[in-house]
């Protein structure tokens, strides 16, 4: 096999730019010859013709030649060139050759060079795609988290970006929002995935509801706490369209494939009000609320019977902790007629 056949089966196997592979080449092996002729002033060509590389020295044509490493007889010049001239200067083959500790050298500098056109490659590929939801299979589990293959890229979804609890296995498909996509790799990685945030369950609602994707029904905030629920404030810019119901569906149509996505991790939508009250009591839901109170200095009294302060509670605290943090405000809970029972 010579050199035009390793060059075509990078550029085939690895989808590189040919020019950039023979450049990366003819790099490595002139570093190589640099090794060993450091005060000669080389160029290394690809002939195209032969499938080989070819090493020159520019010497200056003279009369007659006295210094061999930097003169060519004009002769020897009219063998090269049959325009040379005294004075010209032409690249003269250069007869010498490398050893191998040379080779080892132009190796590791063209697998260096390769890597770096492989990821700038995924780069550019993949950079417009950073923020969207993309589709692969899981290939393997690792310590920092799963390897996940995109075609024939293979990504990261780091641990802590998993969904708690979520049984993923070899071979299956699987979605995530493309976090990140690095210049340089990090380990083996260039592509970082992510399917516990909230920019995830927003992407799937943009997917799976066209009203959402075309703007008619906006979600204008969301939070969520992954494996146990995602809250998101959604609103209508058509007075016809109901953004809570248009989400939903008929019968949950639209939200049941977001929340087999999600392992059935559970949605609160909650419709966009002009009335901070009123979003707070919405965003304590599935709890009943008597009457919320705001006081100055980023608090809200919430007044509510005993046997709803559990659910507006929830789970260690995490329904009132997503409440606050949707409103933005540190939420205080009361019993009607009792004293402050818990905050957040």
């Amino acid at each position: 096999m010579n050199l035009i056949d390793v060059i075509e089966g990078l550029v085939d196997e690895r989808g590189l730019d040919k020019e950039s592979v023979i450049s990366a080449v003819c790099e490595g092996v002139l570093a190589a010859f640099q090794k060993k002729f450091p005060e000669t002033p080389l160029k290394v060509v690809f002939n195209k013709k032969i499938g080989e590389l070819e090493a020159f020295v520019d010497k200056t044509v003279v009369a007659t030649a006295k210094d061999s490493d930097t003169e060519i007889s004009l002769r020897r010049a009219k063998v090269i060139d049959a325009k040379a001239k005294v004075g010209d200067i032409i690249a003269v083959p250069f007869e010498h050759k490398i050893g191998r500790i040379e080779i080892l050298t132009a190796k590791q500098i063209i697998a260096n060079k390769i890597k770096a056109l492989e990821q700038s490659s995924v780069y550019n590929d993949f950079k417009d795609k950073q923020g969207s939801i993309i589709s692969g299979t899981v290939y393997k589990r690792e310590r920092a988290g799963f390897a996940v293959k995109i075609g024939e890229i293979t990504a990261l979804l780091p641990n802590e970006n998993l969904i708690p609890m979520e049984n993923l296995r070899a071979g299956l498909p699987i979605r995530a929002l493309l976090k990140e996509v690095l210049p340089v790799s990090m380990g083996d990685y260039q592509l970082i995935l992510d399917r516990g945030s909230a920019a995830f369950v927003k992407k799937l609602l943009e997917i799976e509801i066209p009203e959402v994707f075309e703007g008619v029904v906006e979600v204008k905030k969301i939070v969520r706490i992954p494996g146990y629920k995602t809250k998101a404030v959604v609103l209508s810019n058509n007075k016809d369209i109901d953004p809570v119901g248009t989400c939903v569906g008929v019968g949950g149509s639209r939200i049941k494939p977001i929340l087999r996505e999600l392992g059935q991790e559970k949605i609160d939508l909650i419709q966009s009000t002009d009335s901070l009250e009123s979003l707070i009591k919405l965003s304590l839901k599935p709890a009943e609320i008597d009457k919320v109170a705001i006081e100055g200095d980023g608090k809200a009294m919430v007044w509510l019977a005993q046997d709803q302060r559990s659910l507006a509670i929830g789970k260690m605290g995490q329904n009132i902790n997503l409440a606050s943090r949707l409103v933005g405000l540190e939420i205080q809970l009361q019993d009607v007629g009792g004293e402050d029972s818990s905050k957040k």
